[in-house]
């Protein structure tokens, strides 16, 4: 930072970001982004009100006001994480605040709030062609994820779902997070009759409600070897909570639940323009596999979507769990153009 912009930059005072701030954050936003995400940043303050500590989001103030924001939410076994991680989504600074140290001075508040709270590692993701935002994150010591983002239209996408059967490696009861290598993927011979009924009508796919609650967290617990019961309840109850749309899923068999999908969408994350389903977890009893419930409850996601008017859904996969992307892939999902970083943590503040 040169002597001028540390000199600007100490004029700048940090807070917690505040409800009344959502106006300000929103034209800050929309002179970088060339649009309006109002009903995004609305509901990512409500979500740190309910949840406050979940969300690490603060201000930057100077002499005429907002002068930049950072928003963060914490993320305790998305995408198969085992530790707490912090996932920087959105961050903005006033035109005439750039190049002076403000989105530093955010980012080094955010870091120290992630450490005072045991936080392991920060992480967020950027489009390969958003320059400016990649030689930021180089700047600040982000390093490429050793993950990668696949995403899939969502139109035919239920089909393509349903057709998984065929081939080894192709009808696969998926029995692990989406982000954690190499435990119990069970890839199953498809039924003979695979092409000739739909892969959701092997099963009954509900939406998620708080009644699934404990069947979920067995069968996690039985996937994952760990005990997440409060990360399952956190996460099915800001996807009730939350105003953005949801599409979590639960797939019955024997009357018993069996299986479970949890995605939501919404428009917003790292600057997306359009509406996007992620894909955060999605697990299958293994005492069912061989029985197309996974590609059961994928399917009925895309169906889903597809009525919902979201284009498109997209998750993360360790880069060595190839099973899992050979899954996908088959699916239709393809590389995105968005990449993964991470930056860790080093000490305590």
């Amino acid at each position: 930072m040169s002597p001028a912009a540390a000199d600007t930059a100490a004029e700048i005072t940090l807070r917690p970001l505040a409800a009344s701030d959502v106006q300000a954050v929103v034209a800050i936003d929309a002179a970088s982004e060339g649009r309006t995400r109002h009903d995004y940043f609305e509901r990512r303050l409500a979500a740190a009100r309910r949840e406050p500590a979940l969300h690490a989001q603060f201000a930057a103030d100077d002499g005429q006001g907002l002068a930049g924001f950072i928003l963060a939410r914490v993320l305790v076994g998305e995408f198969g994480l085992s530790q707490p991680a912090l996932r920087l989504e959105a961050v903005g600074v006033r035109a005439d605040r750039r190049h002076a140290g403000v989105g530093q001075r955010l980012f080094d508040a955010l870091e120290s709030w992630a450490r005072r709270h045991g936080m392991v590692e920060t992480r967020t993701a950027a489009s390969w062609r958003n320059t400016a935002m990649l030689s930021w994150f180089d700047t600040l010591g982000f390093e490429l994820a050793p993950d990668q983002i696949v995403e899939s239209a969502v139109d035919g996408g239920a089909e393509r779902a349903e057709g998984l059967g065929g081939g080894a490696g192709t009808d696969a009861t998926l029995t692990v997070d989406f982000g954690q290598a190499g435990h119990e993927i069970d890839y199953g011979r498809p039924e003979s009759n695979d092409h000739e009924r739909l892969a959701r009508d092997r099963a009954d796919v509900r939406s998620m409600t708080l009644a699934d609650l404990d069947a979920i967290a067995r069968i996690d617990r039985g996937i994952t070897g760990r005990q997440r019961h409060d990360y399952i309840a956190a996460r099915l109850g800001e996807a009730l909570a939350d105003g953005g749309v949801r599409v979590s899923l639960t797939a019955r068999c024997d009357d018993a639940i069996v299986g479970y999908l949890m995605a939501r969408a919404d428009i917003g994350d790292f600057g997306r323009p359009e509406p996007v389903a992620v894909i955060d977890t999605l697990g299958v009893d293994p005492d069912y596999a061989h029985r197309g419930i996974g590609r059961a409850l994928l399917s009925q996601l895309f169906a889903n979507l597809g009525a919902l008017c979201v284009e498109r859904v997209e998750t993360m996969v360790a880069q060595r769990d190839l099973q899992l992307l050979g899954f996908l892939y088959a699916a239709g999902f393809v590389p995105s153009q968005r990449l993964p970083f991470v930056h860790r943590l080093e000490g305590r503040a």
